[in-house]
């Protein structure tokens, strides 16, 4: 007989209601309440018969300065509700914010969640958050952070290799002053984009031109503003850019604009990401599609694989980005 929390009620003398809350690590559970609750749940099986059902899709959000504000991250989980359906799968979207009060009980009840495998967006994390990753214990894939002294399943954009061919663009277009536009906050993605865009340099014997790296926040209003503070005081410019994102790229372009700087005839710049605004900028802009859909669906196979075939295998899988040619770059 399956286990319910009926049950668990009559066993424990608590309301239905509250054995819900505790077992989904609700707040207004005291702990004395919970464990009680737990006891009794183990006790009855509750556990062992809470079979995998549904994907929780978990956007990790440090601070909110990457995975807010933007259409990429909805692109992402509609393929993955779209992958799931076929799958005859529940999606449950799950905000996991570091800066909620109750950010602890959401994390337990994400972990030990017997009932759902987790899409953990790791855009945001830092090392410091492996704390995610190592308390899981249900199936779980990582899209867009990998630690490699870990081992577990992740979903990577190969940003290193699509950020080196996006600044041989550059170079096969005749430029030799290329300078970077680098987000301020340094999230893994970022790191793999800037050494790339030095590895292109290094490989053509372009000389790596440090006071040509300019540091912008990651929204378009920061990044313009940032921009503008750097146009302000005269600040000598190189002939093309590279960006670690189309919005840092946007915001910089519109202050560019505003400074009277012609783009591409006075300086060419290139993106990232492809958002959905991107072809419609002035001009539009050059930049690297990431298959933001198809990630979502793979990152719905994957997991779909291993509850299937039970296998402990861990897979790290890379994504290309596609470049995609606009009217942003001019050849020197």
């Amino acid at each position: 007989m399956k286990v319910s929390m009926k049950m668990i009620s009559e066993a424990t003398g608590f309301s239905t209601a509250t054995v819900s809350n505790a077992l989904n690590y609700k707040p207004g559970v005291n702990r004395q309440t919970a464990e009680k609750v737990f006891e009794a749940a183990r006790r009855l099986g509750y556990f062992a018969e809470n079979k995998v059902h549904k994907i929780k899709f978990v956007i990790y959000k440090r601070n909110g300065l990457i995975v807010e504000d933007t259409p990429f991250f909805q692109i992402m989980t509609a393929g993955a509700e779209s992958e799931c359906r076929s799958n005859g799968m529940e999606m449950m979207l799950c905000n996991l914010d570091r800066r909620d009060a109750n950010f602890d009980e959401q994390l337990r009840w994400i972990q030990n969640d017997k009932s759902a495998a987790v899409i953990l967006l790791g855009t945001e994390m830092t090392d410091d958050d492996t704390d995610l990753i190592r308390g899981l214990s249900v199936p779980f894939i990582v899209i867009d952070y990998w630690k490699s002294d870990m081992a577990y399943n992740s979903l990577l954009i190969n940003n290193a290799d699509a950020a080196r061919m996006a600044t041989e663009y550059l170079i096969h277009k005749g430029h030799q002053e290329i300078g970077y536009l680098r987000g301020d906050y340094r999230i893994c993605p970022f790191r793999n984009r800037s050494s790339g865009y030095r590895s292109a340099l290094r490989r053509a014997n372009v000389p790596l031109r440090e006071e040509f790296i300019f540091t912008l926040r990651t929204t378009i209003e920061g990044a313009c503003e940032d921009m503008n503070r750097i146009l302000d005081v005269g600040t000598k410019l190189p002939t093309a850019f590279f960006a670690d994102n189309d919005m840092i790229a946007l915001g910089a372009m519109k202050a560019m604009t505003d400074h009277g700087i012609r783009i591409p005839e006075d300086i060419s710049i290139i993106g990232f990401d492809d958002l959905p605004f991107s072809a419609v900028s002035a001009p539009p802009l050059t930049t690297l599609r990431v298959p933001k859909q198809e990630m979502g669906k793979v990152a719905v196979r994957r997991i779909m694989e291993i509850l299937k075939s039970g296998e402990e295998l861990c897979m790290k899988q890379q994504v290309l980005p596609v470049f995609i040619e606009r009217e942003s770059v001019r050849a020197r």
